[in-house]
């Protein structure tokens, strides 16, 4: 089994662990090395690691890499599997009216007016 390398350009140091972006949340997340290479996650070294700094506004979380590696694996995989499910794409709710559909053209629909309810005015 190779191991890996740091991800930044020209450096050809073993990664030690893994930077992860939550842009939702404005954190980048330093922590140990992800078991499987993810596609929009970062394998560092040491050096690139201790050197990490975010933009402006941003916090960073630096998970531990020492003998509790076991426990903070599973924190980053836990924050890993947020940050698929924040990226996910969401179907928009059907929209909820006292409309009644009265025909369709591909994605648009027509819809009627429902009368309005007795005793509201």
């Amino acid at each position: 089994m190779s191991s890996r390398r740091c991800s930044r350009p020209a450096c050809n140091r073993d990664a030690v662990c893994t930077l992860t972006y939550v842009y939702r949340d404005s954190t980048a997340v330093l922590g140990p090395l992800a078991a499987y290479v993810e596609p929009h996650c970062y394998d560092l070294c040491s050096a690139h690691a201790d050197r990490l700094t975010a933009p402006r506004g941003w916090d960073i979380v630096r998970l531990p890499l020492g003998p509790s590696q076991e426990a903070a694996a599973d924190d980053l995989e836990a924050l890993a599997n947020a940050v698929r499910e924040a990226a996910a794409p969401r179907t928009p709710a059907e929209p909820v009216g006292q409309g009644v559909e009265v025909g369709r053209r591909g994605h648009l629909r027509v819809l009627r007016s429902a009368p309005p309810e007795r005793g509201r005015s």
